[in-house]
């Protein structure tokens, strides 16, 4: 019981600490920005902090990849990774690579493996699996590029590349690259290119980056929708 106390108060501390920063609290800001963008049933802040495991999971995530990043912290990582993917049901695998405003809505059987690639304005279903078909310590795993949706049930597998803009459709196979501005969709995935335009187009903010000019994603295709 001890001990219990004693995680809590380390975990409160740990916590004030990163909200006194002024870094953190952009961010965290921006997180619950990207929510309500992505969720249509989220109309409250304090409901998104506390009630959004996949909001958790990206948290956590956030701090073991800097852990795996050190030799000698690797193994902590991937063993508290492990703690996150139980009490959150998404498992991150402290070596993927996440970009800004992601997001996992209804997390639950989420999968992304260690040399995952993930590109900014993704947003993920539950049980979408991001994995690889190689036994070889090499690029193995998906990279997913900038404003890209990947549907419920999705399996992206491999070192295949989904380019800028694109859907991939619920419960679809992806073992082939995926053109920017396309969909995906069926088992294999097919790709087709959209008849028109339907990506972000990507604006320029005073800080240099660029991020998406819309709230969601345009759901053009019947196969994508959720």
């Amino acid at each position: 019981m001890k001990a219990l106390w004693t995680a809590a108060a380390a975990a409160i501390g740990a916590v004030a600490y990163g909200l006194s920063r002024p870094g953190v609290r952009a961010t965290l800001r921006e997180d619950l920005d990207t929510v309500r963008r992505r969720d249509p049933a989220a109309t409250s802040d304090f409901v998104s902090l506390v009630s959004y495991p996949g909001m958790h999971a990206i948290w956590a995530h956030r701090g073991l990849h800097r852990l795996w990043q050190n030799d000698t912290t690797k193994v902590p990582a991937r063993l508290m990774s492990q703690a996150v993917r139980t009490l959150t049901g998404v498992e991150i695998h402290p070596g993927a690579q996440i970009g800004r405003r992601f997001f996992i809505d209804h997390a639950n059987g989420v999968v992304i493996g260690e040399t995952s690639e993930i590109g900014d304005d993704v947003m993920l279903y539950h049980q979408v699996t991001l994995g690889g078909t190689s036994m070889e310590q090499a690029k193995r795993h998906p990279t997913i590029g900038n404003h890209v949706l990947v549907g419920a049930g999705a399996k992206i597998l491999g070192p295949v590349v989904v380019g800028d803009n694109s859907s991939v459709g619920a419960n679809a196979v992806v073992v082939k690259d995926v053109a920017a501005d396309s969909s995906a969709v069926g088992i294999p995935a097919k790709v087709r290119p959209y008849k028109k335009s339907t990506g972000a187009e990507a604006v320029a903010t005073e800080s240099g980056d660029t991020s998406s000019k819309y709230a969601d994603f345009e759901l053009i295709d019947p196969a994508i929708w959720i």
